[in-house]
Parts: C-alpha cells; sequence; structure tokens
C-alpha cells in the first residue's frame, strides 16, 4: 500500500484481508473505526501509542475487560500497519492488563428442563396465533441441534431440504448441512403446516403473528429468560444464568455423555465440530463440561486402563 494511505485505508484493506481469510471481523471493524475517528479529531496521522491508550481507556461506564480487549485489538491492526509504515507506533498490548480468557460458567439444561420451557412457550400470548408456536419450535429446534439463536431465526423455508437445513452465511462466513432426527422432523412438519398458512409474505421459518416476521435476536433472548424464570430455571432478576446458548452447550455435552462405550471419542470431536459449525476443533472443547456422567466414564477408562497394564482383569 502507498505511503499516502491514510488510517481508514489501512482500516479498510486490514478488514478485507481477515474477511478472506474467512472471518467475520464485524466487531473489529467496528472498534477500529472508532479508534481512527477518535485519532483523525486529533489531527494525528499515525498511530500513536499514547493517542491508542487514551482511546481504549474509553469513556465512564466502559468495563475493564471491554477496554483491555479493545486495546488488544488495536495492538494487532498496529503490528499490521508498522510493517506497511514504520512511523505507526505498536502501543503495549498489555498496558491495560492482560487480556483474560476465563470461560463463564456454563449453565446446562436437563431433558426435563427443556421440556417445561417449551411447555410454557406454548402458553405465550397471543394464544391461537403462530406466536406460541414460534417459541416453542424455535426453542425446540435449537435444543435438537446446538444451533447458534442467529442462524435459527435467519432460516428460511428454502433451507429445508430432505437431508436436513442448511445453515448458510455462519459465524465464520461458511455454510454447512445439518441432519434433523426423525423426531424433529416430525415437529418440525408441525409447524410449518401452520406457517404456511400464515399471511407472512416473507420466506423466513420463524415469524410472529404481530409482524410476520422473524424476532430479533434481542426479542428472543428475552424471551427465553422469561420462560427460564417462569419455570424456576433462572432466578428471577439473578443477573447471570441460563441463556439461549445454554441450548447449544447442553446439546454438545449431551452428544459426549450418549457415546457408545466403543466409540472413537476423538472422531465424534470431529463430527461434532463440523455438526457445530466449528472452524477448529479446539472451540469445540470449550463447550465439554465435567458432569457426573462426563466424569463417571473418565473414571471407568482410567481403572480399565490401570487393570489392563498390570495384567489383570478389571471386572
Amino acid at each position: 500500500m502507498s505511503g499516502t494511505a491514510t488510517l481508514t485505508d489501512h482500516v479498510a484493506h486490514f478488514v478485507a484481508m481477515n474477511r478472506k481469510l474467512g472471518y467475520r471481523f464485524t466487531k473489529h471493524e467496528y472498534m477500529l473505526r472508532s479508534f481512527v475517528r477518535f485519532a483523525e479529531d486529533r489531527n494525528e496521522p499515525f498511530i500513536r501509542s499514547e493517542t491508542a491508550i487514551e482511546w481504549a481507556s474509553g469513556r465512564a461506564g466502559v468495563s475493564p475487560s471491554a477496554r483491555v480487549r479493545k486495546l488488544h485489538v488495536l495492538h494487532a491492526f498496529a503490528c499490521w500497519v508498522h510493517d506497511e509504515d514504520p512511523r505507526h507506533e505498536v502501543p503495549p498490548r498489555d498496558a491495560l492488563g492482560p487480556l483474560s480468557e476465563r470461560r463463564p460458567r456454563p449453565y446446562l439444561l436437563s431433558i426435563e428442563d427443556i421440556e417445561k420451557l417449551l411447555a410454557a412457550a406454548l402458553c405465550i400470548e397471543p394464544a391461537g396465533t403462530i406466536t406460541p408456536l414460534t417459541w416453542h419450535h424455535l426453542f425446540g429446534l435449537m435444543a435438537a441441534t446446538g444451533l447458534r439463536i442467529a442462524e435459527a431465526l435467519k432460516l428460511t423455508l428454502d433451507d429445508i431440504t430432505p437431508d436436513g437445513l442448511i445453515i448458510r452465511d455462519t459465524k465464520f462466513g461458511k455454510s454447512r448441512m445439518v441432519a434433523l432426527h426423525s423426531t424433529t422432523w416430525d415437529a418440525l412438519h408441525r409447524y410449518l403446516a401452520v406457517r404456511r398458512k400464515t399471511n407472512a409474505s416473507n420466506g423466513h421459518l420463524f415469524v410472529l403473528a404481530s409482524t410476520g416476521r422473524p424476532p430479533i435476536r434481542t426479542h428472543a433472548t428475552r424471551a427465553f429468560r422469561h420462560l427460564a424464570e417462569q419455570t424456576g430455571i433462572r432466578e428471577p432478576g439473578a443477573p447471570r444464568g441460563p441463556t439461549p446458548r445454554s441450548l447449544r452447550h447442553s446439546f454438545a455435552v449431551r452428544s459426549i455423555e450418549n457415546l457408545r462405550p466403543d466409540a472413537d471419542p476423538g472422531r465424534h470431536m470431529l463430527a461434532l465440530a463440523t455438526y457445530l459449525g466449528h472452524v477448529e476443533v479446539s472451540d469445540t472443547y470449550w463447550y465439554l463440561e465435567a458432569t457426573p456422567v462426563l466424569l463417571g466414564g473418565i473414571a471407568e477408562a482410567t481403572e480399565r486402563a490401570h487393570a489392563l497394564r498390570r495384567g489383570g482383569s478389571h471386572d
């Protein structure tokens, strides 16, 4: 890139490069363009470490972790643009602290929890419309397939094929096929029988009676939280608890718990990563949790291996 390129030009080039690698890069682009505006207001055509730290520190009310994340994003961009033009400074990455990758507490839902939640969804107003059926089948499909909420909300009627669901333009810009169990097919066909009778002019699968369109993500999250509190799955008013993501997490863990004794866990994890739409299988391990079932299986496998090494029986 020429020496006359502006910060805006560099950001556009950096974003385009990352998207060609398969990343959406939406949040990162928003952060970097925010920094560019901040620097331009100070008439600074080049990245300065002092300005970078001031920008990342942000306004009052921004959490410490968000400030750290902003500086880490800018640091990566600065390293790249510094190679293009050494006049750009590279701010110290950990000037506001290290980036914490601490895993949030998972909330695993039992089959009974999910059944209670889906039953409560059928009682949502307005009764007799497609709305309660939409919430029931939306959350039911997520529980049965591990779909991300954004993926489920974007489904269209054209995405339903005899082989399963086509999940298009996912988190990492890829598409995949999700096979369905026969019971899931049955539930989906029951919903489709009602959905095709609605006056919704768009082709989305899940729609609400009030708009004829799919619910937005924030609406779906609020609806899930309301149902979770109503059924006792989540404590009312608690800042943390089960969310729609818990359905995906529970699906992943349950798939491991239900493995046959003779199954190869490594091959299963690779298949699960593909099914869930993960780029790396390591991303799938993030979903696993040490449940009593998994710990029991690990203990039994360890005892068998120890007994066999000693040449004895594992009975």
